[in-house]
């Protein structure tokens, strides 16, 4: 489960404040570093500057006995009870002493150049040391401050920037949490659009949102998505009239007949004619019943695919032997041009080709030919089955491929598909991944099968 709230302004809350926080976060600790170097660097002067000021001392004075006896000289100079002083002789041993807090003084090498170094612990304390010569002898000046003063003002320092920072926070939080709110409006009005919206005003679209442009894209793509349902909806309402349309026919068609056979005793042959006829109508409805699930089938998103190499030329070549009688009924020749080589599932694409075939037989002028034949495009292979017949109108020529669509309602044969051929050779198109499309003047009629290589 996500730590994170439902709620995107609270989120939007969250962030602002971390981000806040991280932010003041970073500047105050640069600023406590910065105070604690210049305190640091400051403290270290002032030691350098007393020993530089006990050195002129000494170079003044006759001798370290003299000194001891005016020590307001340097006790004036110290100036606080967190200085400490210290003159050493060669051997250690304390010359001159001001240690208020009776702090043992540490070991420290001989150095002719000024030096520092910080004790730890209990008494923590910053010394600067220098050996200088004193006559025919040598002295250790240590000047030093106890850091209790600055660490205790350092401590108070980094405790206010803790509050600050969790004043900071909250005020960034509450503040996010107000502007978010304020931005968030025009999500809130998208919502409230977007919840009259029902399959009884799929019509309606949203408000585009000129002045924020992420709503303005989210906005253009859910009007579209909701053009996509439209349309959806409007075929699915239209295939729900088309299939109650087409089913009623055989059935009034059998409900008729039979209840005229029925309305006075008939003979035996009379009988076998009436079964006869029902027989016709039950096998256009079991054709048409398959074709519906063969669509249902093919338009499942995850229906899949055998794909093998084939050979269009062979293929068409089964197809023709198949259609051949029917071809030789109706004065017609199938002559296969085809050549080229595809990817595609077999038994599809063979029941693609025989729906366009058998469809250019039924068409097709008497005496003329069907030709298949093949051309390899740059990126797909097109598969075009022509007949010579009479042009279909352009006004039919969008809405061929549509479920129960006919250009001529009343002309039904034998062996019909009820609207749905076409149909379903573009569902078996698409699930390949190609198009198809027709082409129809005075030459004839062409349908195209595009597949991608």
């Amino acid at each position: 489960m996500s730590i994170w709230p439902r709620s995107l302004s609270l989120r939007l809350s969250l962030l602002f404040a971390s981000i806040s926080t991280l932010v003041l976060g970073g500047i105050g600790f640069y600023l406590y570093l910065s105070l604690h170097k210049e305190i640091a660097w400051r403290d270290d002067q002032a030691l350098l500057g007393r020993l530089e000021r006990m050195h002129a001392l000494l170079d003044d004075s006759a001798s370290i006995a003299a000194l001891r006896e005016r020590p307001q000289l340097y006790g004036n100079m110290l100036g606080n009870r967190q200085s400490l002083l210290w003159i050493l002789d060669a051997d250690g041993h304390t010359l001159i002493e001001i240690n208020p807090v009776e702090m043992s003084i540490p070991h420290l090498p001989a150095t002719e150049t000024i030096r520092f170094t910080q004790l730890d612990g209990d008494m923590p304390a910053r010394l600067a040391w220098l050996n200088v010569s004193q006559g025919e002898r040598s002295v250790t000046l240590v000047a030093g401050k106890l850091l209790d003063e600055r660490n205790q003002m350092l401590s108070a320092y980094r405790f206010k920037l803790a509050i600050a920072l969790a004043v900071g926070a909250v005020l960034a939080f509450i503040l996010g949490w107000l502007a978010s709110q304020r931005g968030l409006r025009p999500v809130r009005h998208l919502a409230s659009r977007a919840a009259r919206i029902d399959t009884q005003h799929l019509h309606l679209r949203l408000e585009e949102q000129q002045q924020v442009s992420e709503l303005h894209a989210l906005t253009v793509a859910l009007n579209l998505m909701l053009a996509r349902l439209e349309n959806g909806f409007s075929q699915l309402s239209r295939f729900c009239e088309d299939l109650a349309h087409e089913m009623r026919t055989p059935l009034s068609n059998l409900m008729g007949q039979t209840q005229h056979t029925l309305s006075r005793p008939r003979t035996r042959n009379e009988y076998e004619s009436l079964l006869v006829s029902n027989q016709e109508e039950y096998e256009r409805l079991a054709r048409m019943i398959d074709n519906m699930l063969f669509l249902a089938r093919t338009e499942q998103p995850k229906t899949s695919l055998t794909v093998e190499r084939l050979s269009v030329s062979d293929l068409v070549e089964q197809l023709s032997e198949y259609f051949e009688g029917m071809a030789e009924d109706r004065d017609l020749h199938l002559v296969n041009e085809t050549i080229h080589e595809v990817h595609a599932d077999r038994d599809l694409l063979r029941r693609a080709l025989a729906n366009l075939i058998a469809n250019a037989l039924r068409y097709a002028a008497s005496g003329s030919s069907i030709v298949i034949s093949s051309h390899a495009c740059e990126d797909c292979v097109e598969i075009r089955v022509h007949n010579q017949g009479p042009a279909i109108n352009a006004e039919h020529l969008p809405h061929l491929f549509e479920r129960f669509y006919r250009c001529d309602p009343s002309r039904t044969e034998a062996g019909d598909s009820g609207g749905l051929g076409l149909a379903i050779v573009r569902s078996i198109t698409l699930l390949h991944g190609g198009s198809v499309d027709v082409q129809s003047d005075d030459t004839g009629t062409c349908f195209i099968i595009s597949l991608p290589h």
